[in-house]
């Protein structure tokens, strides 16, 4: 990463915030506050779902810390969830979650790499990926393995992001107009090569790997940060992060504008804005096994 120093000293210690933040902690704390920010979102999706009957075992693949599979326990109460990833951190992190929330006894985590060799899984009649096709390295290979594990007749759920979430109006912030949308084109040519799969189109290739493809929706998200006070804090982590893999390629305006904003006790920082939203959009695919 290259190096750029703000002539605030404030804003310096915000890239040193940022750096400290990142790594399995700010990725961490950016799905955990994901699914506190779009709750309502992630059990929108669950209720949608076209399962027919009521699955009793369901299996999240890419579960990071447990987003999709604590809201699938919720919409499905007599269901059992395996939360398979390739992180033992949040594995471990996700069943701090379930005692906390008493449902311990319905969650199974696996540890296991997707591009790899899979491990033993029961067969489910769900399959949940959420935000971890597009990481797959060959994901027609995973797509065709979900299709063996599902029981016959059962549901395959792909929820998949266009982009990373935005935050900031796009006149935002006063003193350097446009930052947000300029930090993600700077970004857009690494993640291109780093994640060459964001943003397919899976129907198709669902559909080769031998599902019926029941239904498919676009759904836009916006949540108002004044009525939401995990907005900023979800704002804070998600810009850090992004700093931290842009700064190589920002101007050093764009990039003193940015530590600005991440400086917690600046006056004009995330945490003290009132301009704040949560925007994206999500598409869901769900496919049958016949």
């Amino acid at each position: 990463m290259s190096h750029h120093t703000s002539p605030h000293p404030t804003h310096a210690d915000a890239h040193h915030s940022a750096r400290h933040a990142s790594g399995f902690d700010g990725h961490a704390e950016v799905l955990d506050l994901d699914a506190e920010v779009l709750a309502g979102h992630h059990a929108s999706v669950t209720r949608w779902l076209p399962v027919g009957r009521d699955p009793r075992r369901i299996t999240d693949l890419g579960c990071g810390t447990g987003a999709g599979t604590f809201a699938l326990l919720s919409r499905f109460p007599r269901a059992e969830v395996t939360a398979v990833d390739a992180s033992p951190a949040l594995l471990e992190r996700l069943r701090e979650r379930a005692e906390a929330l008493g449902v311990a006894d319905r969650v199974r985590t696996v540890r296991a790499d997707l591009d790899g060799d899979w491990p033993e899984l029961p067969r489910p009649e769900l399959v949940w990926a959420s935000a971890s096709m597009h990481h797959m390295a060959d994901p027609d290979r995973a797509l065709r393995r979900v299709h063996d594990l599902l029981a016959p007749g059962g549901l395959f759920a792909v929820v998949e992001l266009a982009g990373f979430p935005r935050f900031l109006p796009d006149d935002a912030p006063e003193w350097r107009p446009g930052l947000e949308e300029r930090c993600h084109a700077a970004l857009a040519q690494h993640a291109a090569e780093q994640v060459p799969h964001r943003g397919a189109d899976w129907g198709p290739r669902l559909a080769a790997a031998g599902f019926t493809v029941e239904d498919e929706r676009v759904l836009t998200v916006h949540v108002d940060g004044s009525a939401d006070p995990a907005v900023g804090r979800y704002a804070l982590s998600g810009l850090r992060r992004l700093r931290d893999s842009a700064a190589h390629a920002l101007a050093p305006e764009d990039l003193d504008a940015l530590d600005r904003l991440l400086d917690t006790g600046d006056p004009l920082g995330l945490p003290h804005r009132g301009d704040l939203a949560v925007r994206t959009e999500r598409t869901v695919w769900a496919a049958r096994r016949t």
